[in-house]
């Protein structure tokens, strides 16, 4: 098994990866407008994130504005905001399983067996939630790439990867790799064969003397 210390290390790291997302799925950063083309405004730049989308000035002032109707929003903001959800509550319930399961706790202390399985548990609800959110940040990263290359989109109109995305990837790693590490604690099944006994030796029947 696993030592205690695999084990908080492989929270510690789950943990810090899910608070990541939550601040990935808050920045309204998860794409900004590109420089790439001649005569481009430089005088301001535009963000777009899963619920805004904002105006940053050059004297530093930026205003956003908050997407008015979930219905016109296309299909692919609105799978990406179901994963982050999806991964941010996973991580939640992952947090909690995995602190029972935790050797420092109280919790559970008299089966030894079932304590581990419930790290492991969280381990796997963690790798769950990281796998969630590395698909909807790559699946939106990819969109923009996408239209970002497309020959028919306006030059003034193309975007590139925003700061948002770049956390998202770093904490969706730091899930995985901690809900790996919590996954490692799982117990061996050890195969063990009963001793064997050595059968009595039968004592030599003695022969009865007849009177």
């Amino acid at each position: 098994m696993a030592g205690g210390g695999m084990q908080m290390l492989g929270f510690i790291l789950a943990f810090i990866g899910w608070i990541g997302i939550v601040v990935s799925t808050a920045m309204p950063q998860w794409k900004i407008s590109s420089y790439a083309g001649d005569n481009i405004v430089t005088a301001q730049a535009i963000y777009e994130g899963l619920w805004m989308s904002c105006v940053t000035q050059s004297t530093g002032q930026m205003q956003c504005k908050v997407y008015d109707s979930l219905l016109k929003l296309n299909a692919n903001l609105q799978a990406t905001r179901a994963l982050m959800i999806s991964s941010i509550l996973l991580g939640l319930i992952g947090s909690f399983v995995a602190v029972i399961g935790m050797k420092c706790m109280k919790c559970m202390e008299d089966d030894e067996v079932k304590k581990m399985k419930m790290a492991v548990l969280g381990g796997v609800i963690f790798l769950i939630s990281g796998f969630a959110a590395l698909v909807a940040t790559s699946w939106y990263g990819h969109r923009v790439a996408q239209d970002f290359f497309d020959p028919y989109t306006p030059v003034n109109t193309r975007f590139e990867f925003g700061q948002a995305l770049f956390v998202g990837w770093a904490a969706a790693s730091l899930v995985i790799l901690g809900g790996a590490f919590l996954c490692y604690s799982c117990p061996r099944r050890e195969t063990s064969y009963p001793p064997t006994r050595p059968y009595p030796k039968s004592a030599p029947s003695a022969g009865k003397d007849y009177v």
